[in-house]
């Protein structure tokens, strides 16, 4: 099996099934909900442990209900103007999964959509299998159509250089990757403590238990104290 432990992501959350067949889900958006976007490329190792741990964490203990989470594959990526291709750091078959991601992105906004086939390609990367990754559409029976036809149709390219543009502008600049971004301040390398930034920069009333129960030396967290909520990190 591509991803056995993905059909557990999303116990704790409540979902519908739209005409697509896609899972949503029933949390309402809110203005108070804290912004979130990981910058990352896909065959980083790192990156991979982040998005298969880390953020399936947040489905796992419900904090997904007060955040807007968005991904940004792209990373170390830079495009080479005189040959106008793009050069990826962990070579062709992440820049193929790179854009393969931002297809998905784009095709299933919902996140609790593209987070699975994220998820999955992520956790075959871990295993060394990345080149297994059509699989995931097996594995979780979503259509690849939409998806491969973003891919091969150029719009795939167009989703990539948008989000290189994107990175390139971060102030301050990406110094690793992943590279997070909590209400338009980033947190650096201080990866362990990804939720208590969150649970810091949270400002409405419906605190989840797991922000209440967070262990007194993370709750106190210096950087996280400082951050503070703002508007939408801009696309």
């Amino acid at each position: 099996m591509s991803c056995p432990f993905f059909l557990f992501i999303f116990s704790s959350h409540v979902f519908v099934t739209n005409v697509d067949g896609a899972k949503v889900s029933t949390s309402d958006s809110s203005s108070q909900n804290v912004n979130i976007s990981i910058y990352y490329e896909t065959l980083c190792l790192r990156c991979a442990k982040f998005i298969v741990n880390k953020l399936d964490d947040l489905f796992e203990n419900g904090l997904i209900s007060i955040i807007n989470l968005r991904l940004v594959p792209w990373g170390d990526s830079y495009l080479n103007k005189s040959s106008n291709t793009i050069i990826c750091k962990h070579g062709q078959d992440e820049c193929q999964l790179n854009t393969i991601e931002a297809c998905a992105i784009y095709v299933w906004p919902d996140v609790n959509k593209h987070y699975g086939l994220i998820y999955c390609i992520e956790f075959l990367a871990i295993e060394g299998r990345q080149k297994e990754w059509e699989s995931c559409f097996d594995s979780l029976g979503l259509p690849q159509k939409h998806i491969l036809d973003c891919y091969n149709g150029g719009k795939g390219r167009m989703l990539e250089l948008a989000f290189a543009n994107e990175t390139a502008h971060l102030s301050p600049p990406h110094a690793s990757t992943p590279w997070v971004v909590v209400n338009n301040q980033s947190i650096g390398n201080d990866l362990e403590n990804f939720v208590a930034y969150i649970c810091k920069a949270y400002k409405g009333e419906a605190v989840p238990k797991s922000c209440k129960s967070l262990p007194p030396n993370i709750n106190s967290t210096s950087n996280a104290n400082n951050l503070a909520p703002s508007t939408l990190h801009s696309r």
